[in-house]
């Protein structure tokens, strides 16, 4: 007799996606080293470049918590990469701003960072690489774009910002 819970129909989605997703961090994670950047730091820091940005909306883009992120700004502060300045809209936030060094590291980072994807995709025949980037693509901008209301939340949702 077999067990129906245990027998499937489905490939699990769910644990292929979240063991690639965390083989890929740890590789932005060993690549990112090289410059003394986490993924964190790397991903706060090209949010901030992107516009002028609170720290709560750089927390919300980054999906980190406000204890983590006041860590990662002031790893990337003492490193000299930005700066806190008060909002002139709210004199409660404060404002992220990439300094000329942090711009050149946010630059070599993105190299790295791409760097690491474009070693992924070479482990696809090259005819299936633009697929798959696209059939991700419909994934992540359509049913999988927005978390399912659950009376448990897995962890805080992600704001849409701007």
């Amino acid at each position: 007799m077999t067990d129906a819970s245990r027998t499937t129909t489905v490939l699990d989605l769910t644990g292929m996606l979240k063991h690639a997703g965390y083989v890929l961090e740890s590789k932005h994670s060993a690549a990112l080293a090289e410059i003394d950047l986490t993924p964190r730091m790397y991903c706060v820091l090209a949010h901030a470049l992107d516009a002028e940005r609170s720290q709560a909306e750089l927390a919300e883009l980054a999906y980190l918590d406000k204890t983590t992120m006041v860590v990662t700004i002031d790893g990337l502060e003492a490193a000299g990469l930005v700066e806190r300045r008060p909002s002139p809209a709210d004199r409660r936030a404060r404002i992220i701003t990439v300094t000329k060094a942090g711009a050149r590291v946010a630059a070599a980072g993105r190299r790295i960072v791409d760097r690491v994807h474009a070693e992924v995709l070479a482990e696809l025949p090259r005819a299936d690489r633009a697929r798959f980037v696209d059939c991700l693509t419909t994934l992540v901008e359509g049913y999988l774009a927005v978390p399912a209301e659950t009376a448990r939340p897995l962890r805080r949702q992600r704001q849409r910002v701007g």
